[in-house]
């Protein structure tokens, strides 16, 4: 139960330290644009993003069992929080993600996060491709710069932006193009740039410079902070604790398995092995510092911790330097990020939407037993029809009722025995 950041500086040198540092900034870059991107995504203001990038990535860096993990806002979460802020406003988030760091805290404890091995591989990947559609389908208005609003069900938005197809702006739509084709184009070409950054950028100056009548940061939710807010605890009710539990699980529930999953992705990359305990336990402390900073939910991120293993980083130094890089950059370079413009956004989350569904492995998908097709679909539809809680609780139910089916348990077993 020791954290990992204790272990690695016995050893610390130097060239570590340079390695940690290089990696470092450059997640930060990457991170920069995208804790602004899931922020407006989620319903909530760009700022709440690059706050709990900072906080809560400097928590389970500090904190965390992984050697490499960086932590900050994720596309996993968009939607959950999308939805909390809907139904019970950005103070029921708060209290939501509260509850889920306590949550995590105790699951961590009694090494709950042990069991994350028995969620179905196939409800994982379908409420995963799932966030993606949803993701995906959010940002088309932001692309196509209409102002119609946009009803909350995924074939209603789609039905919306086919009846407004006559707004369509289209600079906004150049706009984006532009950033999405500039983001493949130096992946395929400067795998080592910093790639979201300079084409959201780039598109940015292109709005700049031409006076474009497209939406910016700046205009839509006005100038961000240069500084971190202070700590404020929400008001807590029994009542309010009750109705919100329910969104405290789910967001639990991603924290953990999305933690989990990119340690493991991590430890296959630099062949290390991550402590699975300590890192449930920092995913808690992280998700509770971020929301009493107004933070957003967090958890590990697998995009940004492979970019910071590919960087150079092997220690936890790497995503306290990420964390620190971000917070000189909100002090410094605050009014900057206001020029951002809101197509390169979403064109930035719609890639990163399509990366999240990983359609290289879409074949396996298909060559897996029919049972595990039907229930990655099955999730996968749950998540886009209905919402989170119903797809996991559904999905974990008929994946572990299929698993013990192939290993013929006899359902007259299944009950506890006396004792």
């Amino acid at each position: 139960m020791t954290p990992k950041i204790l272990t690695t500086l016995k050893t610390y040198d130097r060239s570590q330290f340079a390695a940690d540092l290089i990696a470092g900034i450059t997640v930060a870059m990457v991170a920069l644009p995208l804790s602004l991107a899931i922020a407006i995504a989620s319903g909530a203001d760009p700022a709440q993003g690059l706050v709990t990038a900072i906080v809560a990535g400097f928590v389970i860096s500090a904190l965390g069992g992984s050697r490499v993990q960086i932590g900050g806002p994720t596309g996993a979460f968009i939607v959950v929080v999308f939805g909390v802020i809907a139904e019970h406003g950005y103070d029921g988030l708060v209290l939501a993600t509260l509850m889920a760091g306590v949550i995590l805290i105790a699951a961590g404890l009694f090494r709950v996060g042990n069991l994350i091995a028995f969620v179905p591989e196939a409800v994982v990947n379908g409420f995963t491709i799932g966030i993606a559609a949803i993701i995906a389908t959010s940002q088309l208005k932001d692309l196509l710069g209409l102002q119609a609003d946009m009803p909350a069900e995924f074939f209603g938005k789609i039905h919306a932006i086919w009846a407004n197809q006559g707004e369509i702006v289209p600079q906004s739509l150049g706009v984006g193009l532009l950033t999405g084709g500039l983001i493949i184009v130096l992946r395929r070409l400067f795998p080592r740039w910093p790639r979201l950054i300079v084409a959201v950028a780039v598109g940015s100056a292109a709005v700049a410079l031409l006076n474009l009548p497209v939406d910016t940061i700046a205009a839509r939710f006005g100038a961000l902070p240069s500084r971190l807010p202070m700590p404020r605890v929400p008001a807590m009710g029994w009542d309010r604790m009750v109705e919100l539990l329910p969104s405290a699980c789910v967001i639990a529930f991603l924290a953990g398995v999305e933690s989990l999953l990119s340690a493991m992705v991590a430890d296959r990359m630099i062949g290390s092995r991550h402590r699975t305990g300590v890192e449930v336990i920092a995913q808690g402390a992280a998700n509770l510092a971020s929301a009493l900073f107004g933070g957003l939910p967090a958890t590990g991120a697998i995009a940004r911790t492979a970019t910071n293993v590919r960087a150079g980083g092997r220690t936890p130094v790497a995503g306290i330097v990420h964390a620190l890089t971000l917070l000189v950059l909100m002090i410094v370079a605050a009014p900057l990020a206001g020029y951002l413009a809101m197509p390169a956004m979403a064109a930035l989350l719609i890639l990163t939407a399509w990366n999240m569904a990983e359609p290289h492995k879409w074949p396996d998908y298909m060559r897996a037993p029919l049972s595990d097709r039907l229930l990655l679909l099955l999730t996968l539809v749950l998540t886009v029809l209905t919402d989170l809680t119903v797809a996991i609780g559904v999905g974990v139910a008929l994946g572990l009722a299929i698993r013990l089916r192939r290993r013929h348990v006899d359902p007259a077993d299944w009950h506890m025995p006396d004792r």
